[in-house]
């Protein structure tokens, strides 16, 4: 619900309608609509967490696990009116300070293990400077949901994430790698 609704439209009273209890039953575990959101949104963060694991484990060349991985926010998110990002960092900061703090270390490891798996698979180019490119990624990826430039609608988000992971995958990819890009960007848009 708060991905579909917004953490700030959902009460704590449609929260308890929708899974039939009461409101106090929710208060026996939580003790106010912040630590729930709080809750949430890292449990969320692990079953994303989880799904990636399972992706990398499939085998997959370094720019289709990209993808893949791109498919599951898409799919998570798809329902959203608009940006949780935003959404958390507007109503509920230290959720969102927290989240983000995670979220340097997971999405760094990630891209840097994606970016090691397509130069062995010569997809990527052997000389660029992974810490670096790491960087530009993280900010290009989290400014879509932070910068006043973009939409803040998820629609709009969702497109510009592609956009993103296009331009990532061109800077650092070979020829081989753009053959496999161009690939996945048909796939994707059908």
């Amino acid at each position: 619900m708060f991905l579909n609704l917004g953490f700030k439209s959902v009460t704590m009273d449609d929260l308890a309608k929708e899974m039939g209890i009461s409101k106090k039953t929710i208060y026996t575990h939580f003790e106010n609509k912040e630590e729930l959101v709080d809750v949430c949104t890292l449990s969320t963060q692990d079953t994303i967490d989880a799904m990636i694991s399972e992706i990398v484990q499939k085998g997959l060349n370094a720019i289709e696990e990209n993808f893949a991985i791109k498919n599951v926010f898409e799919d998570m998110f798809k329902k959203a009116e608009t940006s949780p990002m935003f959404q958390l960092k507007k109503y509920y900061p230290k959720t969102y300070e927290k989240l983000m703090q995670r979220e340097v270390c997971t999405f760094s490891d990630c891209i840097a293990t994606n970016i090691d798996k397509g130069i062995k698979e010569k997809l990527y180019r052997e000389n660029i400077d992974k810490e670096m490119v790491v960087k530009f990624y993280f900010i290009l990826a989290f400014g879509v949901y932070d910068n006043e430039m973009f939409s803040r609608r998820m629609a709009d988000i969702l497109k510009t994430e592609i956009t993103v992971l296009e331009y990532h995958t061109r800077a650092i990819a070979t020829s081989k790698g753009i053959g496999i890009l161009e690939r996945e960007l048909v796939k994707h848009k059908q």
